[in-house]
Formats: structure tokens, sequence, C-alpha cells
């Protein structure tokens, strides 16, 4: 059970199921009290709903242990609503969780899922939960996508109260630029609940149901970029005051008092960051300025993460520490060591005899002035000796003639970063793969990155002859420079690369055969392509050059990429 509560599928959760978000294009501030009537409405019918499927549409009749191609073995229905059911099942191939949407074949909405599915598993953004299958066969449509067991539900979350500020400054940077990115390749969410965002155990927020999600209910948007940035505004606003910002309950929040309309964040709760107040109203509020600054609203995920941007970088809290016990002394500390206790008998202390006397004596007064006779003629000898051996040493380097420093005295200059200036996919056979991605590389985020379609059966790019060469990124350092050494982040571990540079007179190369200088050897690399030349290389052109994938999901699939690339000189 506290794996369903941490990781259940992405549809399970169905209050407040038709929020302001599903109605994007009626989302105006005159129409708000529309469409909280519309969630308010959606709310009440939560409970029948789970029940109810559509008129001459039957559920497919599974039960737990049911397998799908031999391979995906059904464990526990999640959700059954609409004519589909949603499960936590086993992949007996790989031996890991994953989750599934079963519904039939003849179903209104089986072919806009399918498309939905395999869309969202070609854009391969890390950021969200990634679709592993999707497949029609005898009379059923099923999607197979990641589950994530140890990760917590933004619902889970707020169950226990409000995100201190760097959490929700961190949830909004997140969401957005993720929704941002798959917006420019032309994929929408359109249900961006709390119940579709989960926090994993090292604080990256993933994002399941891209697509999909809203392809099973069959919700739909006339923009659908206005429809997901106010999605995310209603999350950060949840974020922050704990409540739903409309009226109707929702996700286990409660909603805002009644007739009382949408108040910032900062009037609901006291204490809260006043910039990601604002910024959380800046994207509800999608018609006009907010009431407290004149900003202009957010109504695509670009713009918002562009504000949250341009906002200064909420640091996360200080660690607390517990103060240690007081320190207790001993009783020998104290100083009571020796001495009578009280409750216990006195024991009495055998008398301390006296130290003996000094040599008081005529004879001892003699001995005394000899012996102190001896050690000043001593002291006196060999403070002779010492400075007359540096007096001779002093003679000896006035005529020694001084040598000239030579260049190995000299500090040698630690490397510096080379500016990038453009980067380009690389891209022998005239076709690319994902031109539009390259600049992810480039931008100083390990968090994007430039990530090549899947490819099946063969790891050297699905052995398609217009990829016989690979593929990679050229990087253009904007003028001839002495490269000494790379830290490349690749995408994932397992990939065979190498990293060429063309000749200093070279322009604009684009073959493989332009790049005549060798910078690292080709072979299996991890998560990171780093090293130091021993000889700077000059060059203006480095390509980082990809020849094999590693396996993305199962054995016959296969995804790469580069996520981050830094060259010193």
């Amino acid at each position: 059970m506290a794996e369903r509560s941490t990781a259940a599928v992405d549809v399970a959760d169905n209050s407040g199921d038709k929020p302001l978000t599903a109605k994007a294009g009626k989302a105006t501030t005159d129409g708000l009290a529309e469409a909280q009537n519309e969630a308010e409405k959606s709310a009440s019918d939560t409970g029948s709903e789970r029940q109810n499927t559509e008129p001459g549409i039957s559920a497919p009749e599974l039960h737990s242990g049911h397998k799908l191609a031999r391979r995906y073995r059904l464990e526990e229905c999640v959700t059954r609503l609409d004519g589909f059911s949603s499960w936590r099942a086993v992949d007996e191939k790989l031996r890991r969780a994953v989750g599934v949407h079963l519904l039939p074949a003849d179903h209104p909405r089986a072919r806009s899922v399918l498309a939905a599915a395999r869309s969202s598993a070609l854009l391969g953004d890390p950021r969200f939960v990634q679709v592993l299958d999707a497949v029609e066969e005898n009379d059923l449509v099923y999607v197979v996508h990641e589950w994530l067991p140890d990760a917590v539900e933004l619902t889970a979350l707020l169950a226990s109260g409000p995100l201190e500020a760097h959490e929700a400054y961190q949830l909004v940077s997140q969401v957005s630029q993720a929704m941002a990115a798959a917006h420019r390749e032309g994929l929408a969410h359109l249900r961006l609940t709390p119940g579709a965002v989960l926090r994993t155990s090292t604080g990256q927020y993933r994002i399941r149901g891209l697509a999909v999600n809203a392809a099973l209910r069959g919700i739909s948007a006339d923009r659908p970029q206005r429809t997901d940035t106010e999605a995310i505004g209603a999350l950060l606003y949840a974020a922050l005051t704990q409540r739903w910002p409309y009226e109707a309950d929702a996700y286990g929040l409660s909603g805002l008092p009644k007739g009382v309309g949408l108040i910032a964040p900062d009037q609901v709760r006291a204490g809260i960051h006043r910039g990601l107040s604002e910024l959380a109203m800046r994207a509800l509020i999608n018609d006009g300025a907010t009431a407290s600054r004149q900003e202009p609203p957010c109504t695509t995920p670009d713009e918002l993460a562009a504000a949250v941007a341009e906002m200064p970088r909420i640091r996360p809290p200080e660690p607390t520490f517990t103060a240690p016990p007081e320190y207790q002394r001993t009783t020998y500390q104290q100083g009571t060591y020796g001495r009578s206790q009280p409750g216990l008998g006195t024991v009495p202390l055998p008398p301390v005899a006296p130290p003996p006397p000094p040599l008081q004596s005529r004879t001892g007064k003699a001995l005394k002035w000899t012996v102190a006779a001896l050690l000043i003629a001593a002291l006196g000898l060999g403070s002779w000796q010492v400075a007359d051996r540096l007096l001779d040493q002093s003679n000896e380097s006035d005529s020694t003639p001084t040598q000239p420093a030579t260049d190995d005295d000299k500090t040698a200059k630690p490397p510096k970063p080379l500016r990038i200036a453009d980067a380009t996919e690389f891209m022998p056979s005239g076709s690319g793969i994902k031109p539009a991605l390259v600049p992810n590389a480039i931008d100083g985020k390990p968090g994007t990155a430039w990530i090549t379609l899947q490819y099946q059966n063969y790891p050297n790019f699905g052995n398609l002859p217009d990829r016989k060469q690979g593929s990679g990124i050229i990087v253009d350092l904007g003028s001839v420079q002495e490269v000494s050494g790379m830290d490349i982040g690749m995408y994932r571990g397992g990939q065979k690369a190498e990293v060429l540079a063309a000749g200093a007179d070279a322009s604009s190369p684009s073959a493989l055969a332009d790049f005549s200088q060798r910078l690292t050897k080709l072979e299996t690399v991890g998560k990171t392509l780093k090293t130091t030349l021993d000889k700077p290389v000059r060059t203006r052109y480095v390509l980082i050059h990809i020849t094999e994938l590693p396996t993305d999901g199962s054995a016959d699939r296969f995804r790469g990429g580069i996520s981050e690339i830094t060259f010193t000189g």
C-alpha cells in the first residue's frame, strides 16, 4: 500500500476532474465563476464517476496475474473509469515494476491514446515519466510507462502542510521548464494536477501523464499553452497556501472561501514569499496585471519559466543542528578527587613527607658554582663556533654568481573555460535527429540535454543507412583557440563516443573527414567524458562524435544524447 500511495498510476486521482485548466478557451477573468461552478459540480460527481463507463463500452475483464505480451504481469488495479483501467504491473523480462493503462481497441479514444503515447515516448525528456511501450493486440490497447516507487506525489506532500519557499521555487522552476520543452515539441499535458507531479528522493520533480492522461479522458483545449500555464500557477498557489485556488475542494485541499474571488497567496497565509505569491497570480490571472504590481500575465510555460529565472534565487533554509547535551565533568575534574563525599565515612590520609632541602652546606654551594661556571664556558664556546660558521657561509654566498630564473620556476597558469559561440548537430547524411535540442547541451543547465530518437534492434542508430557515421554535436568556439581539456556530460552512460577537432584553418566543417585531429580515442564512456590533453590543440571546431547508443528501457531499444559541453584552454 505504501508503494501505491507514492507512485500510483497517473489517472488514479479523480477529485476535481474538470478544473479550470480543462476549459482553457473560457478561462478568462469574466468567466472565472462559471469555471469554478463546473469544478464544484465535478467534485460532487467524483464518487459515482469511478464506477461508471460510457454507454456501449465494456471495460476489459482482466484480473491480477493476467499477462500482456507474455511479459507484463498485472498486479493491482488502481482505477477503473470511462471504459479503461490502470494497473500496477511487473515487467518479467526486465524484473521491474511498471504502470499500464488498458482499454478496448474499439474504445472511441483508443486511437488518440496510442498517438499521444507514441508522441510522448519520442520526447525522451528525463523530467517526464517515460512511456515504455504502446501496443494494440488481441482487441486491447495498452500503454506501459515507468513506475517510480521512491517518488512522492505533490498531493501527499501538501497533506502535511505547505512547502517552504525554496521547495516551492524548485517546483515552479522545474515544472515550468519541463512543460516549456514539451510545448516546443508540440506536446501538451492539459491535466497537470497535484497527482501528476512527483518528487523523487533526490529532490527532482517529474511529471507523469504527458498527453496520455488527457487523451484517456478525452480532454482538449483551444489554447493548450495557456491551459498548462494556469495549471502550473494553481500548483504553485497550492504549494504556498495548502489551498486550492478555486472555491471547490479538490485533490485533498480546501478551496477558497466562497464569494471572495481569487486572492493572492500572501493574503491567504502570513509569511509567504512575496515574489512567489505574485508569480502564482501572474500565471492564474491571464487577462491583465496582478493587483499588487503592474506585471504582465504569463500565458505560456516559456514566459513563466523566464519570469522564474528573473527572480532572485531563493536559497535553501539553513540546516538545524541539535545542541549537544551539557558536558558533565567527572568528579576528578570537579576537584573532589580524594575528598570525603557526603554520606561516606571520613578516611584519614597518610602524612606526606616534605621534599629534601636543597644543598645548603659549604660543599654544596661550591659544587653549584663549579657547575654554573662550566655551563657558561660551554655556552660561550658554542656561540663563538656558530658565529664563525655563519660568517664563512656569508662570504661564500657573496662570491657565488646569481643564476637567472628558468621557465620551470614560473607557476603554470590554471586552465580557463572557453566560450562556446555556437553548436550544431552533426549531420553527415544531411538529415538531422533533433537539431532544435542542440542548445540544451551548451546552456549551462545539466537538467537539459540534446537527446536522440529511440532506435530499435541495433545500437548503431538502428543500423539505418543515413546513420552509418553516427551523430553528435559540432561546437564552434568562435575563433581559433588552444584547447587543453574538456568536460562533457552525457545524457546517460554506455555510449560509444570520441572527440575530434578540425584543423586550425578549417571553415564550417560538416563531414567526418574534416575533423583530422583526435582528442580522445573511440570508446564506451560513462556519464561524463572528461580529460586533460598532454599538449593543447589549436582549433575552432570540435566534434563530439557518437557511434553507438545505450539501451533505453528494454534490450532492443536504444537512445543517447549529450547534456552539457565545456572546454578549457
